[in-house]
């Protein structure tokens, strides 16, 4: 048959009704068959072909997750572990968890530069955190978002204490004042009040994409574009391969931060979470409200706004989700699961740094 054949009333010529009738009937039967294996298994395989296109091609997943997600009970989604090189694993709503080897940084670094995006990096430098800033601002320098512009948004009460470091060419330190509060907790969970407020009054006139972590962190390694997509939250590192009912999810049901035994993904890190700054905005938001009204009946979630975070992407599938690569501690070992080690929890005594 040649090309025009086949693109016009070929199929007449070669095939009867009934046997049209029974290839559509096979191809409904492995549609069907095919959400099932998925839906209970938790992930779709790629091959190492394929990889660079879907990872790169990450508009059309954004707008796929616009689609309002709904309560459903369903088998936790697994990570292989270890990952492997030559695969890129997602999740049932089709989100690719991003370990080393399953992208291209050319192809992606070339896409965000011809786009002409700015990135936001936001980090809350209260009380006695100022003190690892210098290392947070130079360690950026060297491994974040390497070849694009940012902007690092410092939250801080001590303004005249942010260090100077030396920055590369389109990228800027932006000292927000804010005041502290009595409580480490507090000023944890003011961080989705403060990072709403400035997301709708000012972030979302200066940069594309917002990322959110903690200051207590040094980068380690390569952290780029291949992490942004529209939501984006990454793997805990002391829960990346648990099981659901192992969550320190927040169990009562009086919180606004309850999540059900029987649902729930992946457990999150409150450290390492962004995305375009609107759904970012969208994010902190319904996380400060809940907050706040759990605040009113007395309550405060078992692990603050972490917590609240956890609930949001329950109902809020994130259209990327980063591994533990991405948020680690060394307390932890090193793991074989780790290629690499991108952003590292400083050793720090809590107790000499907190409410101080």
């Amino acid at each position: 048959m040649d090309k025009d054949q086949g693109k016009t009333g070929g199929v007449k010529g070669y095939f009867t009704k009934r046997k049209v009738y029974v290839m559509g009937c096979f191809i409904v039967l492995c549609t069907s068959f095919g959400y099932v294996w998925y839906t209970s298994n938790g992930t779709w395989w790629l091959t190492s072909s394929k990889v660079s296109n879907t990872m790169s091609n990450t508009q059309d997943l954004d707008d796929f997750h616009k689609i309002k997600q709904t309560r459903m009970i369903y088998t936790k989604p697994q990570i292989l572990n270890p990952p492997r090189s030559d695969v890129l694993m997602m999740t049932p709503w089709f989100a690719p968890i991003v370990w080393e080897g399953t992208y291209n940084s050319e192809i992606l670094n070339e896409q965000f530069r011809q786009r002409n995006v700015t990135v936001g990096l936001t980090a809350f430098a209260i009380k006695k955190y100022v003190v690892f800033l210098k290392k947070f601002l130079e360690t950026a320098e060297t491994y974040f978002m390497v070849g694009h512009r940012v902007n690092y948004y410092i939250f801080t009460d001590r303004p005249e204490e942010v260090p100077k470091v030396a920055l590369k060419e389109g990228r800027n330190v932006v000292v927000l004042q804010v005041q502290n509060y009595p409580r480490w907790q507090e000023i944890s969970m003011r961080r989705m009040e403060m990072i709403s407020c400035f997301s709708q009054q000012q972030f979302i006139n200066e940069v594309s994409y917002l990322v959110c972590v903690d200051v207590d962190m040094r980068f380690n390694d390569q952290v780029g574009v291949e992490i942004l997509s529209n939501l984006f939250g990454t793997l805990h590192p002391g829960f990346y391969a648990a099981e659901r009912q192992s969550f320190t999810y927040e169990r009562r049901p009086a919180s606004q931060a309850y999540v059900p035994r029987d649902e729930g993904d992946f457990y999150y890190a409150g450290g390492f979470f962004g995305g375009t700054v609107m759904e970012v905005y969208k994010l902190t938001k319904k996380c400060h409200e809940a907050i706040m009204m759990d605040k009113a009946k007395g309550i405060e979630a078992i692990w603050q706004e972490e917590s609240h975070l956890n609930k949001y992407f329950v109902y809020h599938k994130p259209t990327k989700i980063l591994s533990p690569e991405y948020l680690w501690d060394d307390y932890l070992g090193r793991r074989e699961i780790l290629k690499k080690r991108r952003f590292l929890a400083v050793p720090k005594n809590h107790a000499a740094i907190r409410n101080k």
